[in-house]
């Protein structure tokens, strides 16, 4: 690879017409990342080594006396694979860590050699949708801009939505997928970041591949540009005749003539040029996310209904209901610029990250499983939520994973909801501000921390969201399920997700205001662009 990159850098890295360089592509696609080969195998013991130092250290963090998993030696140690029964769920989170590790290096080995030869150009990578198999933040810290590859109705298919949901946004993709990658990947990228693949028409590679609502391409353009986008380019730009990617449209069609997208790509260039200059604010609301955080419960579940990354989008999604700018942010970032923090869960709470938890003057919803592990994987001494008990004193003495056949009915100001997929048991003098019918809290509060010890249904979390972006002082628009808005500096894009026009009410709003662009009919896959904050 190496001997590859500066070849090519060598050759081209001073002509004039390069401007920027991408490293590799798609880092993963076609499980890539975690190899189970010898010589993985021989770096993950190294690896380890280096972490731990002395193999009774090891022993110790992954509790190994349990089931007689001893090891004397690193050399002793074999990938958690093959294994007769279940493996040792802290053996298999450090191979994950090593895994992504191995993508952070083997990037970092080209940014090197790029930054050499061709210094002065920005070097960019293109992530992919829903793929979390090692940490972007890392690989995108030795980056000037972060990429991603946007394929709304391609990830709509592979994603765990309803039938429902993939039924009514068979053609625009779910409102909120492009959206919650914009904002990842803009975190990914420190500010800078991109759209480097945009679906122009039908991809050839879900399990169904539809072609999209007339003027959605438009509406995905503009929307990677509300949420800051440096620029936006379609893969691909003619259709391909023949092998694997025949069927993956392009903006021109296989005998050369423009596709429906080719129109839509040059309004958008018309309409963005009767726009100002326009800049990405910070978010009054953060939603923290952790690779770490999906891997170790990839490792332990602990409940087959329980997903991390569904969780997070369901979180981030009610909050866009609301009309909302969101920053997704790591742990462990700074939080002072906040008003609201939610944190859908982060089993493993580190000291920099609860440091910054308490700096911050945000209010701050911490969902269940929260510090509920230590970094190796193990319960903490002082049970669940482990350091979180300084900022909620609750302690939680057991859980169970609840059944999609089970849930629990909640009560929270005097309305009823459900609790779903997790439930803990908790002892805490606090009174809970949520009841299940026998009593038993679900949801507690101290100060500006507030802890919910059970997935909330939407209802009961947009609820919450509401109450607390009250005492944040943040104001909100709820917008329903397929309407979204997103400001950028003094504009305010609306785009409408749903198969039909908006209530006349919305159309009446618009005519208000002063419209750049867009109709005020609001039809479906319509994009209208305020150049006021509303």
């Amino acid at each position: 690879m190496q001997g590859i990159v500066r070849a090519f850098a060598e050759r081209y890295g001073q002509n004039k017409y390069v401007t920027a360089w991408q490293t590799d592509n798609e880092y993963g696609c076609h499980d890539t990342t975690r190899s189970y080969s010898q010589d993985a195998k021989l770096g993950f013991r190294n690896w380890l080594a280096e972490k731990y130092g002395n193999i009774s250290v090891l022993n110790e963090a992954w509790g190994t006396v349990f089931w007689s998993q001893l090891y004397s030696s690193f050399e002793q140690i074999d990938l958690p694979n093959l294994t007769v029964t279940e493996p040792n769920p802290s053996h298999v989170l450090d191979f994950y860590r090593y895994s992504s590790d191995q993508v952070v290096s083997y990037n970092k080995q080209q940014v090197d050699i790029l930054r050499e030869l061709s210094p002065g150009r920005d070097i960019i990578h293109n992530f992919m949708g829903f793929y979390h198999e090692f940490d972007h933040f890392k690989v995108g810290a030795d980056l000037d801009i972060a990429a991603w590859d946007s394929y709304p109705t391609g990830f709509l298919e592979m994603f765990s939505f309803s039938d429902e949901e993939k039924k009514r946004y068979y053609r625009q993709g779910h409102p909120d997928i492009a959206a919650f990658h914009h904002d990842l990947y803009r975190r990914c990228g420190n500010g800078r970041w991109a759209v480097i693949e945009q679906q122009p028409g039908p991809v050839n590679w879900a399990h169904h591949n539809s072609v999209p609502l007339p003027g959605m391409i438009r509406l995905w353009t503009h929307e990677a540009i509300a949420h800051g986008a440096e620029f936006v380019t379609y893969f691909r730009w003619d259709q391909a005749r023949y092998a694997q990617e025949q069927m993956h449209a392009g903006l021109l069609r296989p005998d050369n003539e423009p596709s429906p997208a080719f129109e839509e790509a040059r309004q958008v260039v018309s309409e963005c040029a009767n726009l100002p200059d326009l800049k990405t604010e910070n978010a009054d609301v953060a939603l923290v996310f952790s690779y770490d955080a999906l891997w170790l419960f990839e490792a332990h579940p602990q409940g087959a209904s329980w997903s991390y990354s569904d969780l997070c989008f369901r979180w981030y999604s009610q909050l866009r209901q609301l009309g909302l700018n969101i920053d997704i942010v790591a742990p462990g970032d700074d939080l002072t610029a906040y008003k609201l923090v939610v944190v859908p869960s982060l089993p493993h709470v580190d000291p920099k990250t609860m440091e910054a938890l308490k700096r911050t003057d945000a209010v701050v919803l911490f969902g269940p499983r929260t510090g509920s592990k230590t970094a190796n994987l193990q319960i903490p001494e002082n049970l669940a939520p482990g350091p979180i008990q300084e900022l909620v004193p609750v302690k939680i003495i057991q859980s169970e994973s609840l059944s999609p056949i089970v849930n629990e009915a909640v009560s929270f100001k005097g309305k009823e909801y459900e609790g779903l997929q997790w439930l803990d048991y908790v002892e805490t003098d606090l009174p809970a501000l949520a009841q299940r019918k026998t009593g038993e809290g679900v949801y507690f509060g101290e100060g500006r921390y507030r802890l919910l010890c059970t997935v909330p249904d939407k209802r009961f979390l947009g609820d919450i969201f509401a109450e607390l972006l009250f005492e944040a002082e943040i104001e909100f628009h709820p917008l329903g399920n397929d309407v979204r808005s997103r400001i950028k500096g003094g504009c305010t894009y609306h785009m409408n997700y749903g198969p039909e026009a908006l209530p006349e009410q919305f159309g009446t709003l618009l005519k208000e205001k002063d419209v750049a662009f867009g109709s005020e009919n609001f039809g479906p896959a319509e994009v209208v662009a305020q150049l006021k904050k509303v």
